[in-house]
């Protein structure tokens, strides 16, 4: 073999994004929403304090492959640990908000984090959780007198960072997935640098230098995106919304701030539009939208677009895929195009497989179970063994039900397994299914999607009271307060004579879909509260 004459072992790893951030992009700036207005930095200023912190964690005893775990919104001291812990060869283990306790107590200690970074507007949400904790030595609160004193008596000189392999972990990110406990998807430097690569092609998102870039979709959320990588790799300004992500703030911060792209779920665009409808605020400076998290109504589309003048583009991927494995552009005109997940972006490779494993032709008709391969698609779960069915010679089983057109453009249509996405999040139907037959009236309970305007979709449970005894939806909530987050809380439920089964004696939810798209499981006894969300 004659090898061609390149730097091959140069790595690709973070600190290369490090090093852009304090050169060449030094004068770009990050700036968080605060209770009273902005706070700003530059790049060049920010890079000073990833220095410090890395100084820091290094007299604490940080060592490669340490995890440290952060508890945080969208703020500037976020993104010193997005930079600092990674860089110094630990992982970055940003912990989802939204998990209720045991699960959080689950990835805390299954991942085996050593130090933790909470913003003090979450202290409430940690504190009771906290003590089943049991690996945790030190808790810092990001911003307050210690964190800041951290790193004030840090050395002020430029951090000599370590050589570093680039398939060496970067970050950790947990996705609950389906069904069990969450799973954990351990990003490289390396998958981590081309994934960012591959969301600023021009067919992908297109970011680029100048660009000021508003991530509503959260830290903790399978590292926003990327949009925090990629900003301090081209040189866009980052916009922070912190905890403030109420449409009134996240619209007044695209005008303010002159915002060319926001990235968010769906129902963070349906709260802008309608607030948009009534305010009419200043979008001139957007150049897109980027929504993904669940499918984006083609009608939220053309609302922004006619109304608005905003082009949304919908991305799809997991957390398993760092996330971004496809993007959807087409004409503004073209909403169906648009409705779709689009082409798999360059170095992604996308088929769809039958049931017995051979491969289906790309007919855009035809669907089988999606699955996809590529430089940033996780390869197996961190320690967990039993989410090998995932991935199989080389690839990653999406679970997700899909047709694939002669262009290669993605459309999704159903899942293979019964998993509910509400507003971005999934909710495991088996377990909540578990917890509502947990209560004493109840002998079964099937729990399948049904659409919701805002949410995209909701859980509705389908109960079967035992004999001689009855239970409200009231009184169910009540007992599933206990057992599972309240945004899991079913917005309706209907109570049946049985649960239709297989042929093998499982519960048969073709059946219970086929008839609620057909209105006969609504006509039925009911009980409902739209105000659970």
């Amino acid at each position: 073999m004659l090898e061609g004459l390149m730097q091959h072992d140069h790595p690709l790893t973070l600190q290369h994004v490090l090093w852009r951030m304090r050169t060449m992009n030094a004068h770009c700036e990050v700036i968080t929403k605060t209770e009273d207005g902005v706070d700003r930095i530059t790049f060049g200023e920010l890079a000073a304090r990833v220095d410090r912190l890395a100084h820091a964690l290094t007299k604490l005893g940080v060592k490669p492959g340490d995890r440290i775990a952060t508890f945080s919104w969208n703020t500037q001291h976020h993104l010193e640990l997005y930079l600092a812990v990674p860089c110094l060869g630990a992982v970055l283990h940003t912990l989802n908000i939204r998990l209720f306790p045991e699960q959080l107590t689950y990835v805390a200690n299954h991942a085996e984090d050593r130090f933790l970074f909470v913003d003090p507007s979450l202290l409430d949400v940690l504190e009771p959780v906290e003590p089943t904790f049991t690996t945790i030595e030190k808790r810092f609160v990001m911003g307050d007198d210690e964190y800041e004193a951290l790193l004030a008596d840090a050395p002020d000189t430029l951090f000599e960072w370590p050589e570093l392999d680039d398939r060496s972990a970067a970050g950790l990110c947990y996705t609950s997935g389906t069904t069990g406990n969450p799973k954990g998807v351990l990003y490289s430097h390396r998958s981590n640098l081309l994934h960012v690569m591959g969301k600023c092609l021009a067919d992908s998102e297109g970011v680029r230098y100048g660009d000021r870039i508003l991530p509503v979709v959260p830290m903790f959320h399978a590292n926003a995106w990327g949009f925090p990588y990629a900003c301090a790799l081209l040189g866009a300004d980052l916009v922070f919304p912190s905890r403030f992500v109420t449409p009134e703030v996240i619209a007044g911060l695209i005008e303010s701030e002159r915002v060319t792209i926001a990235g968010g779920v769906p129902t963070v665009w349906l709260d802008l539009l309608a607030y948009a409808d009534e305010h009419k605020p200043d979008f001139s400076s957007l150049r897109m939208l980027i929504c993904g998290g669940s499918a984006v109504p083609e009608a939220l589309m053309k609302a922004f677009t006619e109304r608005h003048g905003v082009k949304i583009v919908q991305a799809w991927g997991m957390t398993e895929t760092s996330p971004l494995a496809s993007v959807s552009h087409a004409p503004e005109e073209d909403y169906a195009t648009r409705a779709r997940q689009g082409r798999p972006i360059a170095l992604i490779e996308a088929r769809i497989v039958g049931d017995d494993g051979n491969e289906l032709p790309w007919d855009g008709e035809t669907t089988g179970e999606l699955e996809v391969r590529g430089p940033w698609i996780a390869s197996e779960y961190y320690e967990d063994p039993a989410g090998e069915e995932k991935f199989h010679d080389g690839w990653l089983r999406t679970g997700d039900i899909a047709s694939i057109d002669a262009q290669g453009s993605i459309r999704l249509s159903d899942r293979s397994k019964d998993v509910i996405k509400s507003g971005g999040e999934w909710i495991s139907s088996v377990d909540l299914e578990n917890a509502i037959m947990g209560h004493p009236a109840v002998a079964e309970c099937a729990v399948i999607a049904m659409p919701h305007e805002r949410w995209a979709e909701r859980p509705l449970a389908c109960v079967v009271c035992k004999e001689g005894q009855s239970v409200t939806a009231d009184e169910l909530r009540e007992h599933l307060v206990d057992h599972v987050a309240k945004w899991w809380l079913p917005d309706e439920v209907v109570f049946i004579d049985e649960v239709p089964k297989t042929s093998v004696g499982k519960f048969d939810k073709k059946v219970l879909r086929t008839r609620l798209a057909e209105g006969e499981l609504l006509a039925q006894d009911r009980q409902s509260d739209a105000s659970i969300a």
